[in-house]
């Protein structure tokens, strides 16, 4: 009994020792599986997608980069701690720090050939993962691209700063940072067997030891020596207070100090190198002290100095040659050189028939907020729940009947949450796709004060001619689904609603040549442990020819197979041909333009709608002196091919990546003219050009300096409050004073930066595809001139008692009044305020906004009435020029008459009873007050009638 215990516990506690490490292994083995699933159906998509390359060239080169500088890593610090190992002496002078040293030897020992392979794969993979993410700075300094421009202090090409200098300070880095880790190890490992012996009598180096040491620590400084040097050049990228780039103070002061200081850290390395052959660590020591205190006094006291006492009592005289280095250069980079700006005259004063000559502009005033009416569009176009419209919807222009109109455009997307039946077939097989197309007429709107639809219905309306309303990839897609299949005769997936069917609903089997095919177990699984769902290996419902869509959103798709480009935040879908494509936009950018002001990418995009919206996606938070439209990309809404299109050819950014990517772009005469119509300039690359003209329409060096012409963006008006933010630019057809005809633009107004509000200036960008594509025109106002801002403007709309008392009644009987975009126009020979006024009941959960009244302000003037028309005639003595109403009939010809009668009726016998209750309470006549406010609320509830009886 007494040998029989042991024996029966000795199986129990291999058992329990056994259980942590094989769920440990279990685990390892689970990760491992996700992350090879990943990555194989990485591979499979880029194959499916027709860019394998893309995929190679990245992995290749960042396999490359992880092997190499793993590797030598791994090599230079295990060959370092070997030599030290190895000339160990065979007897440490004995002493009680040797003593306690041994201790650590003896268990170091048994474990020093496993603790050394461990430290060098350790060692591998971190170095080697931190070498990998170098694959952007050595794609683009092996395949540099000049820029044909030297920067003018070291007349050197461009291109060096922004493809070269990048790569070969991370290579700097890395060799520092690889050596003194190699230095550390070594020094322990010296420390440890006693070559190193600080408490030790005589020496405290052996000689092994002291010459590694030297070795190691004179080749830091020689690499420091050669990273001074490369500091001068970075000079030209450094930020300072006023200006990007070298200042009077760095060129007669950092610059020689730099190079001077690479001439002691050379000297310093050398006697490092010279006591390999000494006994005594003085002169390496000397040398370090000599570097450290030439450091501070001539590269810190000495520029300090420089600045105190030579630049700051002539600050704007000394840095005038610099300040123009960078606005030239800033100018460049951002592609604002060429802008045309223009001194405008603008009146205040008005007339009758002023607007006669601006017809264009006036009838092509976009009184449809994108912002606004994306209800509008849910509450009548998106038919069943488990469809939705995004936040935002997009600005485009089409060709119908032969003439050119602006209009606001939505895909009707799948809203797979809507969905009141949802299970796992449900959301990946069975509802996998959107349904339609949606557009209205941006000018106009209907007598209701809907928007006027030119495209809508499920099947869409034949409008456009016949195209494929299907969405399989949008920005509201599922992340996956599984379509297709071999027996067409029952499809599975669910199509769009049609009373007429069967079931009440058509159904569809793609045929798209979209997807990574799913016809083999293998495959299945490897889908399966992806998304972790076993279904997708089990269900019946998936055969041979079934495929699975991933990466649907068309901006992510875009980023896979081009991620050099930065992408614009609001991709926007049109028909071209027969089929819905999304447009993307692709800037290349760069932070490596010497004397270039740098801009944060997400502070410069963001705007009222980046930051109110999730429909439009805000730009990574990365610093930025370079940036242009490069690349138009498109991605077809039902299959997901992703096109990408040169635009820019004299971009030499976009020429490096297209050497490091080749075959992946085709050239601008592949665009078809049809998809050239609906191209337009983008908004983020306009938001990041405004915030530079803001400050850089300012070209002499003294004005810069003293910053007294510098202007900013407006807030919204419409977003006061803790979302405030910088008004958006604004898509409008107008006609520029001065210029021969109409053109599509992108517009911002301007105000004084600092405090007031007033309009400094106004500025159109061409927007439409074209020999003046790009083309920015300022209308910079007289000083002597004094035109209210939109924040101005927005006030004196509240302030005027017409409009307060009409917007209070309708705010306080049961109705929210949204205002819409106020758009700045340069009409009439001054400048136009233009903002709809939306309607929504707040007594109906399903209402939506309407477009009831139009606010109009020129001078000192303000008009507000049912109608653009009406409000204009107010404003310019009874007859503005004007002509159309911007109010479309059933039939959709213009109205001739007021809309909204009923409404204005309403609202004056509201007013009337109103101040009817004011009096009587005065008085103290209780009982004409209640009748009076029966009267009121009488009025409120017929106006709201009025403005949303085809609603409701």
């Amino acid at each position: 009994m007494t040998f029989s215990m042991p024996m029966q516990n000795g199986p129990r506690s291999g058992r329990r020792s056994a259980l942590p490490l094989t769920i440990t292994v279990l685990v390892v083995l689970g990760v491992i599986a996700v992350s090879l699933s990943g990555f194989y159906a990485d591979f499979l998509w880029f194959r499916s997608v027709d860019y394998l390359e893309v995929w190679q060239t990245t992995f290749f080169t960042r396999s490359a980069l992880f092997l190499m500088t793993g590797a030598l890593t791994a090599l230079i610090v295990i060959a370092n701690i070997l030599i030290a190992y190895r000339s160990r002496p065979v007897f440490a002078p004995l002493s009680i720090e040797a003593d306690n040293l041994e201790r650590y030897r003896s268990q170091i020992e048994p474990i020093k050939r496993v603790a050394v392979l461990g430290g060098s794969l350790a060692i591998f993979y971190f170095s080697g993962s931190a070498g990998s993410q170098l694959w952007r700075p050595w794609l683009v300094w092996r395949n540099a691209t000049p820029f044909g421009e030297k920067d003018p202090q070291f007349n050197l090409d461009i291109s060096f700063f922004a493809f070269k200098l990048p790569f070969y300070q991370a290579l700097i880095g890395w060799f520092i940072s690889t050596i003194i880790i190699a230095l550390i190890a070594a020094a322990v490992v010296h420390y440890l067997y006693g070559g190193i012996r600080p408490q030790g009598p005589g020496d405290k180096t052996t000689v092994a030891a002291r010459v590694q040491l030297s070795v190691l620590l004179g080749f830091i400084v020689l690499v420091k020596a050669v990273a001074y040097w490369f500091d001068r050049y970075a000079l030209a990228l450094k930020d300072d207070r006023i200006i990007t780039g070298l200042t009077f103070t760095d060129v007669n002061a950092v610059l020689p100090a730099k190079a001077i200081l690479a001439g002691i850290a050379i000297i310093c390395s050398l006697l490092f190198f010279a006591n390999i052959f000494r006994k005594s660590w003085q002169l390496p020591g000397a040398g370090v002290v000599l570097l450290a205190v030439s450091s501070l006094v001539i590269s810190g006291l000495y520029p300090a100095a420089i600045q105190q006492f030579q630049v700051k009592p002539s600050e704007s005289t000394k840095e005038a040659p610099f300040i123009e280095r960078n606005i030239k250069a800033t100018r460049a980079a951002y592609g604002i050189d060429k802008t045309e700006i223009v001194e405008y005259s603008a009146t205040v004063n008005t007339e009758a028939g002023q607007l006669a000559k601006d017809a264009v502009t006036i009838n092509n005033i976009r009184l449809m907020d994108p912002n606004v009416i994306s209800a509008t569009f849910r509450q009548l176009q998106q038919i069943k729940p488990y469809y939705t419209f995004p936040e935002s919807l997009d600005v485009d222009r089409y060709l119908i009947n032969g003439q050119v109109r602006d209009a606001v455009v939505a895909v009707r997307e799948l809203n797979i949450e809507g969905n009141p039946n949802r299970n796992w077939i449900n959301d990946h097989l069975v509802y996998t796709h959107g349904f339609g197309f949606v557009g209205a007429f941006g000018n106009t709107r209907d007598a209701d004060g809907k928007p006027n639809f030119f495209l809508r219905d499920i099947p869409p309306t034949k409008t456009l001619g016949d195209f494929q309303p299907r969405i399989y990839f949008g920005e509201n897609v599922p992340d996956y689904s599984i379509i297709g299949g071999k027996n067409s005769d029952s499809p599975v997936e669910f199509d769009y609603p049609d009373d007429a069917s069967p079931n009440g609903a058509k159904t569809y089997t793609y045929t798209g040549k979209g997807g990574v095919p799913m016809g083999n177990l293998f495959a299945r699984a490897v889908f399966a442990i992806k998304y972790q769902e076993q279904r997708i290996l089990l269900s019946s419902l998936i055969n041979s020819e079934s495929k699975i869509l991933f990466e649907r959103n068309p901006r992510n798709r875009v980023a896979k197979v081009a991620p050099w480009l930065t992408l614009d935040g609001d991709p926007y879908p049109t028909v071209v041909g027969d089929r819905v494509l999304w447009v993307i936009d692709g800037y290349t950018t760069s932070s490596g333009y010497p004397y270039s002001r740098k801009v944060n990418l997400s502070a410069s995009t963001a705007a009222a709608l980046t930051a109110n919206s999730n429909a439009i996606t805000a730009q990574r938070n990365a610093s930025i002196n370079y940036i242009r439209n490069s690349v138009k990309a498109t991605v077809d809404a039902y299959d997901g091919t992703v096109t990408l299109y040169k635009w820019d050819d004299k971009d030499p950014v976009l020429s490096t990546w297209s050497k490091a990517f080749p075959g992946t772009l085709k050239e601008k005469s592949a665009i078809s003219k049809e998809l050239m119509l609906h191209l337009r300039y983008p908004e983020d690359i306009f938001r990041v050009q405004r915030e530079i003209l803001s400050s850089y329409h300012v070209q002499n060096a003294n004005a810069f300096y003293g910053g007294q012409d510098f202007w900013r963006v407006p807030r919204d008006p419409s977003t006061f409050g803790g979302n405030a933010s910088a008004q958006p630019p604004y898509y409008l057809t107008l006609k520029m004073p001065g210029d021969e005809k109409e053109a599509f633009s992108l517009t911002t107004p301007f105000v004084p930066r600092g405090g007031r509000e007033n309009l400094a200036a106004f500025v159109a960008v061409t927007a439409d595809p074209g020999p003046n594509y790009g083309k920015i025109k300022v209308l910079q106002l007289q000083r002597s001139t004094n035109i209210a801002g939109p924040s101005q403007v927005s006030s004196n709309f509240e302030a005027k008692p017409e409009v307060a008392t009409s917007l209070s009644l309708l705010r306080q009987g049961g109705a929210n009044v949204e205002l819409g975009n106020l758009l700045t126009l340069p009409v009439g020979g001054g400048l136009l305020y233009v903002q709809p006024v939306y309607v929504r009941a707040t007594s109906n959960t399903a209402a939506y906004p309407l477009l009831q009244k139009v606010l109009v302000s020129f001078g000192d003037q303000i008009g507000f009435s049912d109608t653009l028309k009406g409000a204009l005639d107010q404003v310019f003595g009874g007859d503005s020029g004007q002509r159309s109403s911007g109010v479309v009939s059933g039939d959709g010809s213009a109205a001739t008459t007021t809309a909204g009668q009923s409404l204005a009726d309403a609202l004056q016998r509201a007013r009337q009873a109103l101040s009817e209750a004011q009096a009587a309470l005065t008085k103290g006549n209780f009982t004409a007050y209640g009748k009076a406010q029966d009267a009121l609320k009488q009025a409120i509830n017929d106006a709201i009638r009025a403005q949303s009886q085809s609603g409701n």
